[in-house]
């Protein structure tokens, strides 16, 4: 009876929970920055990525090859 009476609250929580979020979610965006779409609408902002994904492949094979290693050594 204590487990049923348990599962009951939690879950009476949970809709509780998800209640009270649900308008919050559902606001309105934030206006655009000025000066948007004067030249265009620019995907990302034209962000470079380059860079960033270079150093995000080799972190990756380096943890991959830390990995195979450890592998090897047991």
């Amino acid at each position: 009876m204590k487990k049923h009476i348990t599962v009951s609250i939690s879950i009476f929580l949970l809709f509780l929970l998800l209640a009270f979020a649900t308008p919050v979610l559902a606001g309105s965006p934030p206006p655009p920055p000025p000066g948007h779409g004067t030249n265009g609408n620019v995907p990302g902002g034209g962000a470079p990525i380059g860079e960033g994904l270079i150093i995000l492949v080799a972190m990756g094979a380096a943890y991959g090859y830390k990995k195979w290693k450890a592998k090897d050594e047991e």
